[in-house]
């Protein structure tokens, strides 16, 4: 009888929890299901504010690929995404690998000052980076993309930390047996640090996904649009039809909702093993 009251007793002082994360849940996932429904109906109806599932889905669809070169868009913001996520996955895990196994104190102060770069605004970049992008001839091309974000003081920080669970031991054991550095970090830290990749590929992924000043300032041709900017061009007639936008953000999200469902596990690993 007592093991029984006192279960109880926690479910009821749990109740209160429970209510919270239900109402901060509907709230996190209520503007994913305006959009849903919003795609649905006609511009008048989204802007009257109406949430129900309207009839009107088919015809916006016809109206966007009518309007917008979709398929480009998503061609694009899918190379130009994947590859800066790949490459910048390799850059800054080795970043990480180094200044955490091999640190010492000149290593600690030239990481303090990467770090002070997270201080910097973006649009305090935006001019030099342009400038040296297009003395380079990366402008409307996909290096010119990536470049500026594959090596960010974010994610070395988060390979570096998770770097400190690696086995010094099993270096050790590598170089005895004639394993070279490189081979070290390919063949035996990759494989132990996968959350970690899965978790930085989505941060990265996600970021270059939805990035769209940086693009809208190095893409400038009509065939290097990615889909952050098709969606702003569906938005900037005189008149907007919200159904049809409604239906671009849609697509825009199902690629990053679909890395993230995928990596979902990992990502949680990742993320937590990053903070210990």
């Amino acid at each position: 009888m007592t093991k029984k009251k006192h279960g109880s007793s926690i479910q009821k002082r749990l109740i209160p929890s429970y209510i919270f994360l239900v109402i901060v849940s509907f709230i996190s996932v209520f503007p994913f299901f305006w959009m849903i429904s919003a795609a649905t109906n006609k511009s008048i109806d989204v802007a009257r504010g109406r949430i129900a599932f309207g009839g009107y889905a088919l015809e916006n669809l016809k109206k966007l690929f009518a309007s917008q070169n979709v398929a480009l868009g998503m061609k694009n913001s899918l190379i130009n995404a994947t590859v800066q996520t790949i490459i910048a996955l390799l850059v800054c895990s080795l970043a990480g690998y180094g200044f955490e196994l091999y640190h010492d104190k000149a290593k600690d102060k030239l990481f303090s000052v990467l770090l002070l770069a997270m201080m910097i605004p973006q649009v305090a970049t935006l001019i030099p980076l342009f400038k040296m992008m297009s003395k380079l001839g990366f402008i409307n091309t996909v290096w010119g993309f990536m470049l500026p974000a594959i090596s960010t003081p974010f994610l070395i920080m988060m390979f570096r930390q998770n770097s400190r669970n690696f086995p010094i031991d099993i270096m050790e054991a590598a170089r005895i047996d004639g394993l070279s550095e490189i081979g070290i970090f390919f063949k035996m830290y990759m494989p132990v640090q996968k959350s970690t990749y899965a978790a930085a590929a989505v941060i990265t992924f996600m970021n270059a996904w939805n990035s769209y000043l940086w693009p809208k300032v190095i893409l400038n041709k009509p065939d290097a649009i990615t889909m952050p900017m098709l969606i702003a061009n569906l938005a900037a007639g005189y008149t907007v039809d919200y159904g049809v936008l409604m239906m671009g953000v849609l697509f825009c999200s199902i690629p990053t909702m679909i890395v993230f469902f995928v990596l979902q596990k990992q990502f949680a690993e990742g993320i937590t093993g990053s903070v210990k």
